[in-house]
Parts: C-alpha cells; structure tokens; sequence
C-alpha cells in the first residue's frame, strides 16, 4: 500500500512500536494542516461546521439551558441530566442559563413574501431549520404545560387547554365515518405489505409500490361508487387518479386521525396505511404517481385557529364543557346533574365562538374531541397511577414485612434475569410505571411526531431482518428526542435511576416509530385488567363460599390482593421475556417486554381462577 505523503526514509520518520517506546519526545502525530482548518482528532466527528454559540455542546440541535461549572460547557437540560445522571459529574456544579449568560439563538427574521432576510444574503436550507423548528418545538424542555395537572372545574384553565389541543385529533363525523368503513375494507383486502416487503420479486420496488397504490385506489373508487352512485360517477369518470387526489388525502388522513384516537382500532390495517404513505414519499414514487397521498392531521387547535376562535381553549367554562362523567360509585341524581351541566356549557361556548365558516355543530365537536382525550387518558393513563398507589399502600420502600411482602428478586430464579433486593427492586417498578404513566400521558404528542419520522423524505428506511422477520428499519429523531426528554422528566421525578436508560428506536428490537407507538399504546392491555380484577375482589366476599375459598387460600381478601400485585411487582419487572440474554434486561423497551411475559404466563398462577371470577376474558380482549 503507498502512502499519500513522502517520506525520506521508512525508518527515520516513520511511526513503529520501538521508536514509540524509546523515544519520549514523540507527543502526538502532527497533521499538516492550513491556518483555517481547525485541527481534530481521530476519535472526533468531522462535522464541517462549528457550533453556534448558544446551543448544547452535546446535541449541537438544541439552545443550551445548563452551564456546567466543572465541564465548561453549556448543555441543553435533557443532555446535561444525561451526561450528569452518576459518577463523578453527579457532584459537578451547575448554574441555569439566562441572557446574560448566553447568546440566546434567534431564528432568522422572513420578510413578508416569506424570504429569509438576516441583513445579508446567505444561503440557507430551509429544510434543516424547518426540522430543528419542529425538533425544538417538540421536545425543547420549555414551560411545558403539559407537565402541570389538568384545571380543575371552577379554576383558571389558563393556557393547558390551547397547548394540549394542538395535538387532539377531531373526532370523525357521521359522514366521515361511511368512508372509514371504505378504507378499512379497502385494506383489509389489500396484500401491500406481502409484495412490498419481501425479496425477490418480478417488478421494480418503485413500480411494484405505484401498482398496489393505484390497486388500492381503484378498490376505494369502486366501493365509493357502489355507496354513492352519484357521487362515484362525479369523481371517477375520468379514472384520472391525479385529479383526485384531494380526495384520497382526506381519506387517508381520516383514517391516520381515527387510529390516533382509538388505538386498539385497525390493529391490522393501519400498519398497511403507514407503510403505503411511507413509500409514496420516495422521489421516483413521486414521479410515477403523479400525486401525493399525504395530508396533515386535522386537530382541534388547527380548526379553531383556522377561523381565529382559539378564545374558546381559554374560558375557564371549557373545564366543564370537556370533563368526563364517571358513574362509579354515583346516585343517579348527581349523574344527572352532571351531564346537564356539562350540556349548557357546550351550548354556551358553542354559541357564543361561533363566527362566519365555524358553525356552532364544528365547534361542539372540537369540544366532544377533547372529551375524548379526558376519555383517553383516564383508560390508558390511570391506570398507571392506580398501580403506583397499589405500590406505595402495600408495600414499603426500603424493607420488607415479611417475606411475603419481599419484591427481592434474584437472577436464574423462577425465569429472572436481573437480581434486586427489595428497595432496589421498589424503586424499578415505581420508576417504570411512572415513565409508562409519562409516555401515556403525552401520547397523542409522540404518535404526531412519530408519524412525521415515518413519513419523512429525507429518512429512508432500510429492509432488514430483525430476528422477527423482514421490518423496516428507520432512524426516528424527533420520536427519540421527545422520548429522552419525558425519560429526563420521569428520572427528576422519582430522583434516583434503578437500571439502564437505554432507549431503543431505529434497531432490530424497535426497527422505527410505528413499533414504538405500538408497543407503548398496548400498556393499558397489561394494567387495565388487572387494576380491574383488584377493583372486583372485594366484592367477591359477598358469596359465602367464594369468601370461604379465598381465606381458606389466600387468608383474607388483602392477603390475596398483596399476593397479586407482589407476583406482579416482583415477575413482571425482572428483566425476562427476550430471546435472547442480551435484549432482556432494563433497558427502557425491556421492562414492557417482562411485563407482556407475566401475562402470558398467567394462566400458570394459582391465584388466576379469581381473574376468571372477576370477568377476566385475556389481556388482548374487551373490557
């Protein structure tokens, strides 16, 4: 192999083992370089680019907020509770940032034709800026409202309603949803994934994907012209796909907005419709197609600042107009009072919002769309904060009662893979839950930007084998970056870290954002029948010889209750349920994953014959 440079002897200026040793002046390797380059090291990312002033050192993407007193740099807040989680740099200083401090990065100013002016001309990519744009607005741990409780009826909703709508998708109209049930027909009939996905086939990968796109259309044309005669003969007369693309935008979308608000809906189809709209962003399907498939989501803040009626998320009577009505526990007559209540206040807003192109039936269901939400929440949310409180009541943080009351786990025993003693063990699951709580609770936000990764042109995918069959693999960074943003919340929230921060996106265990949203959006599967199972128990010790069974068992009604959740606590947390040793564990996906494999052992459990007498159907079922 020749060398690059010349050099008057292979000997005398030549790097070999011996001459390092024997000769302490060598210091490093000089590069020869000119005066504007700066110099860097071999294990240094060539970037090209300095970094701004007022951005953190560590993702160079975000406007720093922490100064380290012992690193000298500035990081943003997720980076700095990253690098600073333990070690030594835990008992490193810090201070926050002001504008004093640092240079505050500012967005260069647009002219009214829209052209970036910044009192010069520069060339810029707006691509990139609109991306971090979105990337700081996504995840940029700012005054986030989200963080504080809903508004409580009769106080100050103040601005949680106007941040939380921007992600709230409309709830579906009864003419919206006949051409629902056309597209889930449409593609439950569809093989796009069995063509597409696989190896070795007749046709291009970009012929293939413009052939079952327009397969897939000719299928919803044909079923929208058996519904509607008239309205089929208007829009597909010309079999022109192109001069009908409104049309199949708004029906994909209505389809992206429906899943959204109903996760356990088109478990089998919308995976379809991701990666169909996933494929229609490729350049040379592009050209083929002649149109695009993709439209933004509808939300309930998109709609209300459309037509400048975003007032309406600030009338403290919004609380009412949105609150779930829950009967548990309830007379009637307050139930009544109520629902009746919750009407005027619909009535009112509705009426006195509405301006000219916002009629007052699209405001009442901007307001039924965040009552969705509430619905939502208290489905997929509250039941991480009922086993939190399960945790917190039965069992203690740092010893045991009784053996019994142990969570003590220890690696190779009854399948475990991890080795905790009670407190450590304690704090896992309550910093588990409380993360899975965090995630739920911003989910709607996360499911946005997933689909913004998924869909992105500039992110390609890549076919690949995960040990699970062929999956997509494809980098997801606002996903990610929102993550490790509510990962940093969770870990400030319960003060100490059990375990790895690992969050997997883009790999073979979690190849892209669709598997992460579907992954996350099955937790209340897992908690929701067994906080359900709990809630039934104590009424079991109205049967005679049900009662009799469970103390002759079990001891008393608590004793079986403890029994349950120590099980649960102790196996459902223990690092199993991988294939393999090195994807179980902590890691952020592997605690989900140990949970799944206690509920698929179950049915093993001698305390499951009082699931079943609860109602228990299955942790995939209807509740």
């Amino acid at each position: 192999m020749e060398n690059d440079e010349s050099t008057d002897g292979p000997q005398e200026t030549g790097l070999s083992l011996s001459r390092i040793l024997d000769d302490d002046s060598i210091e490093h390797l000089e590069h020869h370089q000119s005066a504007d380059t700066p110099t860097e090291g071999w294990d240094e990312e060539t970037t090209g680019r300095l970094l701004e002033d007022g951005y953190c050192v560590e993702c160079e993407d975000q406007p720093a907020q922490m100064h380290c007193e012992s690193c000298t740099d500035n990081f943003c807040e997720v980076c700095f509770a990253a690098q600073h989680r333990k070690g030594s740099r835990k008992q490193h200083k810090s201070k926050p940032l002001t504008v004093g401090n640092v240079k505050k990065p500012q967005p260069p100013a647009s002219s009214s034709n829209g052209a970036l002016t910044n009192g010069q001309d520069e060339e810029m990519d707006t691509e990139d800026v609109d991306s971090d744009e979105e990337l700081e607005q996504a995840s940029q741990p700012r005054q986030t409202l989200e963080l504080e409780p809903q508004p409580v009826i009769g106080g100050n909703v103040g601005e949680w309603f106007v941040e939380r709508s921007k992600y709230i998708p409309m709830r579906l109209t009864l003419a919206e949803r006949k051409y629902l049930r056309l597209l889930e027909a449409a593609l439950n009939v569809s093989e796009y994934t069995d063509k597409i996905d696989t190896i070795g086939f007749g046709l291009s990968k970009p012929k293939r994907i413009v052939q079952q796109i327009r397969e897939l259309c000719a299928i919803l044309s044909g079923l929208v012209l058996a519904t509607d005669y008239k309205q089929g003969q208007e829009l597909f007369q010309d079999r022109d796909f192109k001069s009908n693309e409104i049309f199949f935008q708004q029906l994909f979308e209505l389809g992206r907005r429906y899943k959204i608000m109903n996760p356990d809906k088109m478990r089998s189809t919308y995976g379809k419709l991701i990666y169909l709209l996933q494929d229609s962003q490729l350049p040379e399907v592009q050209d083929l197609l002649e149109f695009t498939c993709i439209n933004p989501i509808k939300t309930v803040y998109g709609i209300l600042e459309e037509h400048k009626a975003t007032d309406i998320l600030r009338d403290d009577l919004i609380a009412i107009a949105t609150k779930e009505i829950i009967s548990e526990g309830r007379s009637r007559r307050d139930i009544q009072r109520d629902i009746k209540s919750k009407e005027r206040a619909i009535e009112t807003l509705s009426s006195k919002y509405s301006v000219r192109g916002l009629s007052q039936e699209q405001l009442r269901q901007c307001l039924y769309s965040i009552g969705d939400n509430h619905a939502f929440l208290r489905v997929n949310r509250d039941p991480c904060d009922r086993m939190i409180q399960y945790l917190k009541h039965y069992f203690h943080p740092t010893q045991a009662q009784d053996p019994k009351s142990s969570l003590a786990i220890r690696s190779g025993r009854n399948g475990a893979r991890l080795s905790h003693d009670h407190s450590k063990q304690y704090a896992y699951v309550l910093q588990s839950l409380t993360l899975w709580r965090e995630i739920l609770h911003d989910m709607f936000r996360l499911w946005s930007l997933a689909e913004q990764d998924l869909l992105a042109e500039s992110s390609p995918y890549r076919l690949r084998d995960t040990g699970q069959g062929l999956n997509r693999v494809q980098p997801a960074p606002k996903t990610s970056r929102m993550m490790h943003g509510i990962l940093n919340r969770a870990q400030r929230s319960v003060g100490s870290w059990v375990g790895s921060s690992v969050i997997h996106m883009g790999d073979h265990n979690v190849p892209n954002a669709l598997m992460f949203i579907d992954k996350y959006s099955q937790i209340y599967r897992i908690l929701l029948p067994i906080t359900t199972t709990l809630s039934q128990i104590p009424s079991l010790k109205e049967k005679p010889a049900i009662h009799g069974l469970i103390e002759e068992e079990f001891g008393s009604i608590d004793g079986l209750v403890k029994e349950i959740l120590a099980d649960f606590f102790r196996h459902g947390f223990d690092g199993s349920g991988a294939d393999n040793f090195y994807d179980a564990g902590s890691c952020i996906d592997g605690r989900l994953t140990s949970a799944w494999n206690w509920c698929s052992s179950i049915e093993r459990k001698r305390y499951f014959p009082v699931f079943l007498l609860t109602g228990f159907v299955g942790f995939d079922g209807d509740w």
